[in-house]
Order: C-alpha cells, then sequence, then structure tokens
C-alpha cells in the first residue's frame, strides 16, 4: 500500500506544470471534449509506466542492493533538481486530428512522456518498491490526479496554482527520498 500511495504522491505533484500537464491544457481547450482526452491520457500512462516500471524491477533484479541505493539516492536527488527547472508549452498543430482526439492524446502523451521525470521517477520507485503492480497503478493515479483537473478546469487551473509553491514541495519530496535511500538504504 506504500508503494501504491507514494507512487501517486510523488507523481502528481511532480506532474504539476509538467509539460504533459501543458499539453492536457492545450488539448483541453483545443478539442473541447474531456473524454477521449481523459482516456487518451489514462492509456498512455498506464502503458507508459508500466514498460517504465518494468524496468525498474529488472534493474533492482539485476544489480546489487549497494549499487541499487546509490543509484536510486541519486536519482531521486536528481529528480529535485530536475523538478525545479520549469517545462515549457508543448507544440501543437492547428490541423484536424489525424487520429480522432483519443488517438492523438494517447499518441502525444505517451511520446511526451518518454523520458520525461514523472517516467523516470517510475522507473526509480518501481526499483525501490519492487511491485511492479502497485507502483504502476500509483503513478498512473498521480498522473491522473494532476491531469484531469487541468483537462476539465483548463486555463483557469494554470493561472490560479502558485507554480513555484507546488514545484518546491515536489523537489523537496525528491530530495527527502533520496536522502532516506542513501542513508537507510532501499
Amino acid at each position: 500500500m506504500e508503494a501504491l500511495l507514494i507512487s501517486a504522491g510523488v507523481v502528481a505533484l511532480a506532474e504539476v506544470g509538467d509539460k504533459t500537464q501543458l499539453l492536457a491544457l492545450v488539448l483541453a481547450a483545443k478539442y473541447r471534449r474531456p473524454v477521449p482526452i481523459i482516456l487518451g491520457i489514462l492509456a498512455a500512462t498506464l502503458l507508459n509506466h508500466a514498460l517504465a516500471g518494468a524496468v525498474g524491477s529488472a534493474l533492482a533484479a539485476a544489480i546489487g542492493p549497494n549499487a541499487m541505493r546509490w543509484i536510486l539516492g541519486v536519482s531521486f536527488i536528481a529528480m529535485a533538481l530536475w523538478t525545479l527547472v520549469p517545462d515549457g508549452s508543448p507544440e501543437t498543430s492547428s490541423q484536424p486530428p489525424r487520429f480522432g482526439i483519443f488517438g492523438t492524446t494517447l499518441v502525444a502523451f505517451f511520446l511526451l512522456e518518454m523520458g520525461d521525470k514523472t517516467q523516470i521517477a517510475t522507473v526509480a520507485l518501481a526499483a525501490k518498491y519492487q511491485s511492479l503492480l502497485l507502483v504502476t497503478l500509483g503513478t498512473t493515479a498521480g498522473m491522473m490526479l494532476a491531469n484531469v483537473p487541468a483537462v476539465l478546469l483548463g486555463e483557469v487551473a494554470a493561472t490560479k496554482l502558485p507554480m513555484k509553491l507546488v514545484h518546491g514541495i515536489a523537489a523537496t519530496i525528491f530530495l527527502i527520498m533520496g536522502l532516506i535511500v542513501l542513508i537507510r538504504g532501499v
């Protein structure tokens, strides 16, 4: 249960102001059809984070606990620093979606999430907790917690949230997790 809750919380905080959340805002404003956008985000995140979690689980099984402790600790600290770097707005086209709103959202989110801080956090969380299912469900829930309101509330949510404060909180959580892993071990 800890893996699920920590994964959801960490990713939800890390996602606020992230480029994929900005993409959710852009898609919502452009197409004004929240259901296919939300379903596209859900499908893309489940697929992307399941793959990332599998990499994390395999990594944990392949290397020793001491090396894993250092990799995880440094990864979480790097995530803390990365969280403090604001994301820019994703590029969009004015052309109608070739694959429909759901397909466009699915492909865009899947590709934009590749190498993103929430995907890398999923790898690290799966390696730490060694529970692919709970981490994938948790990180997906975190993505949905951050992105569904963005889709439903659109630009209002983006302009009202104190982004520096949210990023600071997320960075602090990543830093604390990294220090705990380095001090106490995996």
